[in-house]
């Protein structure tokens, strides 16, 4: 019995929310940064970085949903 309980709790997880625009995850998420993230390469980027925004696979979503939801950050193109 305890065991399936603690089944349960490990199944719970911050669902992500993806957004179509900035504003609309910035007010899902005031005290969060928003990223923008990248489905096909499991990637997100943040504010400053040249693929921020940009392709056709990816929406804004907060970066703590992100990165429950195991995308990795990308490391090019910060400035």
């Amino acid at each position: 019995m305890i065991f399936a309980a603690g089944k349960a709790a490990e199944v719970a997880a911050t669902p992500l929310t993806p957004f179509r625009y900035e504003a609309q995850a910035q007010r899902h998420c005031p005290g969060d940064q928003v990223v923008w993230l990248d489905f096909r390469k499991g990637v997100y980027y943040r504010k400053g970085q040249k693929l921020y925004g940009q392709g056709f696979d990816g929406s804004f979503v907060c970066a703590n949903e992100a990165r429950d939801s195991l995308y990795r950050s990308s490391r090019l193109g910060l400035r």
